[in-house]
């Protein structure tokens, strides 16, 4: 018995690799190895020969196009590791569903079954070597094809109950790789160690996973829920790529209801990339279409795949091609009817596809391949340049070498000034930084603070060398003579019974004062460490008390064994001087002053050398006919840390640090934002800033001048809210971390629903403290919010560079950014601002410790005690140990770790080269590891 022709629709042209709609089965032959080739298998009497009528002039990439299949549905078509084979799926006579045959790459010979002529089977590959192939197959199961979805519940696609098989090039030595009740299919293979990668619901959901040539070592690769299938290793096997849904609300349950009855609604694919194991996960696509069968060029920065966008519901599908970033979208294909499944030969100079064109007859899907012309003139029509585009081509510039990392005092911060008022004019922003319009706030910042040479310390007539000895970076420039007082640790705290000074006189003296704070209670309390042992805070106490200098020594009592720390870095700080002469002794050159009285001559020159930096401000009217009062700030910052020190994490290299995602990343989402606002200023009711700040880098000096000295017509009363962008180039799995939701009431509710517009999964909480842009507005009691994509290992680092954007990541952020700004613009009436306690300073830690090369999830807002990971350094102590990304640090020994400043506080106090017990929180169990301490860095 054999099927009747079936009428040609989008979806009847594959198999389950693509999960496409399967027809109606027929019993298979008999033979329970392979068949004989069909009569439809015609045999080839040489190389099938070039058709110029196969191509449309549109599709440039492509060169000579060969047919190689002619009748039936044939798809999935997968090179041989060798560039001289193709392996694919068909559905033809005599059999009712889809058997795997091979065939030469030049059609040279007619294919050949490879698969068993049983049950139903998908997604061939051959293995290194090409010696082994693997494909899935219902054929144990039943010899019979399985029965079609039943469509009483709309479009859905089947889950069939395949297993992996590995067998020989000609179907023989068959043996199952997976043997599970349920779904295990969709298996391609890496071409560095034969490991293959395949889906499965056997952990509940259709997730991604990785096991060995020989079935072993399984390996889960994705956890969100939704599809996730037809994956393909890049071609050195770094990358993979995949389709994915990722349902939420209504559209999430109506998923898993259909899984768990062996279906799944196929209306929303999109595109990911990810590091082969599952790390780094970006989506590349948002197309709200059909988007399937991705692989990647052999270049591994490109991927091409098939979808029916730009009309989602049409039956109309190309193929098309995207960067790994997300940019660069260009349609390859403009045949009618269907074109997918593209495959790179191994070499790159072929393309295998699948295709409706010259079908004899409706339904029919064949095979086809073409020479591929990678340089090729875009067709004006297939070229739709987005917001993608626009962000990466910002970044680009931003961080590129020429603007020589954007340091303040660079010519590259100035063009980057220069070039950020063009950009803000052209999208429609007029200048606003002052009554005449102009576009830059020009100030002066201290880039540099140096010893002057009236800088001196003479203990007891002795003068001290200058290595000895450093000015506190806020320390008053005089000179003072005088007797010294010894205050122990120059700590009053009265809420624990504490005060160094009590029957002390200190006035017109030298106050002598131990570096840090004791090592017992009540200051062993991490926030008591960072409180009393802050310069500035025993620099005030000492002022108040009457004293004319300060002398910081680090002599702790009873000496303890600890080593002395080195003297703390002249740096420049935006802070005022503590009003007296201020100097940090070591221990050798300033033991002595601890005991008894001496004499001492202190004189500070702290000399400041200013370069005057701009903030650049452009504003958007609002154009509503009933306009509201006030107006919204958004603001990013275009500086960054030049060739690196004083805050690069590269310590003693001096090399330009492009800062591509930070902040080049915010500051191209600020233009996004504007472009996009500018565009509907008609809808908006009130008006918009757009501010680049400068000298960020330097203590969010730029954004505090905006707020003491606001442009001509906007008083700080008048800002509703602020929105600031600071890091938004590396969205992972479409995470984004949404702070300062917990200064206005209405933040929450407002943004939730814009973040599930813009596909994003949002972290929505947090108060207004922050070391960026924002805080400053959040101290002059505005309602603010903070977009930040997460931290990383190349954060203040030269390799944070344009090749890590996410760009289609950078654009969604900015996409919610300019909702979230229009929703504020049109809100009746004020935010209601709420305000948190400040927390307390990082104090004066002892910069000796060790080190585990830890980043932290920074915008956690879990609410779990410990520390979220959201990465390690490679080769770090923590990497070695087993410590990965996504583990929680919950208690190092037997010190417990509530947040990320105890962490601090004991690597501070850990010496390298010892080896402590980790314990972390994985998958809601909690394990433990040992690490050894590595040396002290500025990475955790």
């Amino acid at each position: 018995m054999r099927t009747a022709p079936r009428p040609v629709t989008w979806y009847s042209v594959t198999l389950a690799c693509a999960l496409w709609a399967l027809p109606a089965c027929t019993p298979p032959s008999e033979t329970a190895g392979p068949a004989e080739p069909s009569a439809a298998e015609a045999t080839a009497s040489g190389p099938a020969a070039p058709n110029p009528a196969l191509r449309d002039a549109r599709e440039v990439h492509f060169g000579d196009i060969v047919q190689l299949t002619n009748g039936g549905e044939n798809a999935e078509a997968y090179w041989s590791f060798d560039g001289e084979e193709l392996i694919f799926q068909s559905t033809r006579e005599p059999y009712g569903c889809d058997q795997i045959l091979r065939m030469p790459a030049d059609g040279s010979a007619p294919p050949k079954l490879v698969s068993t002529g049983q049950g139903r089977t998908t997604c061939a590959y051959f293995l290194p070597g090409d010696e082994d192939i693997v494909y899935s197959s219902t054929h144990e199961l039943n010899a019979s094809c399985p029965a079609p979805p039943d469509r009483s519940q709309g479009y859905v696609w089947a889950l069939y109950d395949y297993d992996v098989y590995r067998a020989t090039r000609d179907g023989q030595d068959l043996r199952k790789l997976t043997d599970r009740a349920g779904y295990d299919a969709e298996a391609t293979v890496c071409s560095k160690d034969g490991s293959i990668i395949f889906t499965s619901d056997r952990d509940g959901d259709l997730e991604l996973y990785r096991m060995d040539a020989d079935g072993g070592n399984v390996k889960r690769l994705t956890s969100t829920p939704g599809y996730d299938g037809g994956a393909f290793f890049s071609q050195d096997c770094s990358q993979i790529v995949w389709r994915a849904s990722r349902p939420e609300g209504d559209a999430l349950a109506d998923y898993q209801r259909l899984l768990s009855q062996g279906l799944v609604r196929p209306s929303r694919l999109e595109i990911f990339v990810a590091n082969a194991d599952g790390s780094n996960v970006r989506q590349i696509t948002y197309l709200q279409s059909a988007a399937f069968a991705p692989y990647f060029h052999p270049s591994g920065k490109r991927v091409l795949f098939s979808t029916n966008y730009p009309n989602p519901r049409g039956r109309e599908f190309d193929i098309w091609a995207v960067d790994v970033d997300g940019s660069n979208l260009e349609r390859i294909t403009f045949s009618e009817g269907f074109d997918g499944f593209p495959m790179f030969s191994p070499d790159g100079t072929k393309l295998a596809f699948a295709s409706n064109r010259n079908n004899a007859k409706p339904g029919e899907t064949n095979v086809f391949v073409t020479d591929w012309i990678d340089d090729a003139e875009a067709a004006p029509e297939s070229r739709l340049p987005g917001a993608a585009d626009r962000f990466l081509a910002d970044v680009s510039w931003l961080a590129d070498d020429a603007r020589e990392g954007r340091g303040v005092g660079t010519s590259g911060l100035d063009q980057a000034a220069d070039w950020l008022s063009e950009q803000l004019a052209e999208l429609g922003a007029e200048g606003a930084a002052d009554a005449q319009g102009s576009y830059e706030q020009p100030f002066a910042v201290t880039v540099e603070l140096t010893r002057g040479t009236g800088t001196k310390l003479l203990i007891d007539g002795k003068a001290v060398d200058a290595e000895q000895f450093v000015p506190m970076s806020q320390s008053a420039s005089k000179r003072v003579q005088g007797q010294t007082v010894f205050a122990g640790y120059g700590i009053v705290a009265t809420e624990h019974g504490v005060d160094d000074y009590a029957k002390l006189s200190v006035r017109n003296k030298i106050v002598v004062v131990r570096r840090f704070t004791p090592n017992r209670a009540p200051f062993d309390d991490s926030k008591a460490k960072r409180r009393y042992s802050d310069i500035a805070y025993k620099a005030f106490v000492a002022r108040q008390k009457g004293a004319k200098g300060l002398i910081v020594v680090d002599v702790p009592e009873g000496d303890q064994g600890v080593p002395d720390a080195p003297l703390p870095a002249l740096t420049p700080s935006g802070a005022s001087d503590v009003g007296i002469p201020v100097a940090i002794v070591t221990r050798q050159a300033g033991a002595a002053l601890v005991e008894g009285r001496h004499r001492v001559d202190l004189g500070v020159t702290v000399e400041r050398k200013q370069q005057t930096v701009r903030n650049i401000v452009g504003r958007i009217r609002a154009g509503h006919q009933s306009p509201l009062p006030g107006a919204i700030v958004i603001g990013a910052h275009y500086d960054h840390l030049g060739m690196g020190a004083p805050g690069s994490l590269e310590l003693d290299r001096k090399i330009i640090h492009n800062g591509a995602d930070d902040n080049a990343s915010g500051t191209a989402a600020l233009l996004e934002v504007g472009r996009q606002l500018s565009a509907m200023r008609d809808q908006l009711r009130r008006d918009i800033y757009l501010v680049g700040f400068t000298a960020e880098e330097s203590g969010v000096i730029g954004s505090r001048h905006f707020t003491q000295n606001p442009p001509a017509g906007l008083a700080m009363t008048d800002v509703v809210a602020m929105l600031n962008m600071d890091m938004v180039g590396r969205m992972r799995n479409n995470q984004l971390s949404v702070m300062g939701a917990k200064t206005a009431t209405e933040w929450t509710a407002m943004v939730e629903p814009l973040c599930a517009a813009q596909a994003l999964r949002c972290t929505i909480g947090g108060d207004g403290y922050g070391p960026s842009d924002h805080m400053p507005f959040y101290t002059a009691g505005r309602p603010v919010l903070y977009f930040f994509t997460g931290a990383h290992t190349d954060y203040h680092r030269s390799t944070d560079d344009v090749e890590h954007i996410n760009a289609a990541g950078g654009a969604r952020v900015a996409g919610l950014v300019g909702n979230v700004a229009a929703a504020v613009a049109n809100h009746e009436g004020a935010l209601s601002f709420q305000r948190a306690p400040m927390p307390e300073r990082d104090g004066d830690i002892r910069a000796s410790g060790g080190s585990l090369g830890t980043v932290p999830a920074y915008g956690d807002e879990s609410g779990k005690p410990g520390v979220l990971l959201s990465d390690v350094r490679a080769g770090g102590p923590a990497e070695q140990a087993g410590v990965r990304g996504g583990d929680r640090i919950v208690q190092i020994d037997e010190i417990e770790i509530r947040t990320i400043r105890d962490l601090m506080y004991v690597l501070r106090q850990a010496r390298p080269g010892h080896t402590a017990k980790i314990t972390v929180e994985r998958d809601g169990k909690r394990v433990t590891l040992r690490a050894t301490y590595g040396k002290p860095s500025r990475r955790i």
